[in-house]
This record gives structure tokens, C-alpha cells and sequence, in this order.
């Protein structure tokens, strides 16, 4: 009886042994199948994050250029600004000139009419003159055939 427990108990040991090695084995496997695929993930991981980075600095890129043509945009209004300053002062100063200039217009042409008024009395004033002469001769004529 107490062989019989012996081998009982032995049988049992060796059991337990070559489940304690299945399960060791077990272990071993999903310990190394944890590890594969840990490090799948971590280049998986690092290929996400080198790909995020990558995004990244494209978009830095993408926004300085943008803020380039900011700057540069803002500096085209100004100067536009500033050449509409210069085109309304020279457009006032135009208008002004021609102020000045059809003023200067309007004398001349009272002078012309005044000049025009005195030179027809003239003409007047010597054909009046003329004939008054003519008058004179006619007259002296006339007197000496008398």
C-alpha cells in the first residue's frame, strides 16, 4: 500500500513536473511574443511619432511662410497707403493750379475784351477822324473849283 502510494504520489510528481514545463514553455513562447510584439510597437510608435514630427515642421513651414505674406501684404498697403496720400496732396495742388490758372484765364480774357473795346474805338475814332478829313478836303475842293 504505501508502494502503491509512492507511486501514486510519483506519478502524480512527474505529472506536475512535465505541466510545470508545458507551462514554462507556455511562459517562455508569450514572453517572446510579448517582447516581438513590444518592439513592433515601438517602431510602429517611433514611425508615428517621425511622421507626426514630420507633419509638424511642415506645418511651421507652411505658417512662416504665411506670416511671410502677411508681412509682405501689410507692406504693399502701406505703400499703396502712402501713394494714395501722394496722388490726393498732388490731385488738391492740381486743382488749385487750375484754380490759379483759370483765374489768371479770366483776367487775360477781360484784358482781350478791353483791349478789343479799345482798339474798335480806335478803329472808330480814326474812321470818324478820317472822315471828318475827307470832309475837310471834299469841302476845300468843292471851294477852290468854286
Amino acid at each position: 500500500m504505501m508502494a502503491e502510494e509512492l507511486k501514486k504520489e510519483q506519478d502524480t510528481s512527474s505529472h506536475l513536473e512535465r505541466m510545470k514545463k508545458n507551462l514554462e514553455v507556455t511562459v517562455k513562447d508569450l514572453q517572446h511574443r510579448l517582447d516581438e510584439a513590444e518592439n513592433l510597437a515601438m517602431k510602429g510608435g517611433k514611425k508615428q511619432l517621425q511622421k507626426l514630427e514630420s507633419r509638424v515642421r511642415e506645418l511651421e513651414t507652411e505658417v512662416e511662410a504665411e506670416q511671410r505674406r502677411g508681412v509682405d501684404a501689410v507692406k504693399g498697403v502701406r505703400k499703396y497707403e502712402r501713394r494714395v496720400k501722394e496722388l490726393t496732396y498732388q490731385t488738391e495742388e492740381d486743382k488749385k493750379n487750375v484754380g490759379r490758372l483759370q483765374d489768371l484765364v479770366d483776367k487775360l480774357q477781360m484784358k482781350v475784351k478791353a483791349y478789343k473795346r479799345h482798339s474798335e474805338e480806335a478803329v472808330s475814332h480814326r474812321q470818324n477822324f478820317i472822315s471828318i478829313q475827307f470832309d475837310g478836303l471834299l469841302q476845300q475842293q468843292h471851294m477852290s473849283q468854286q
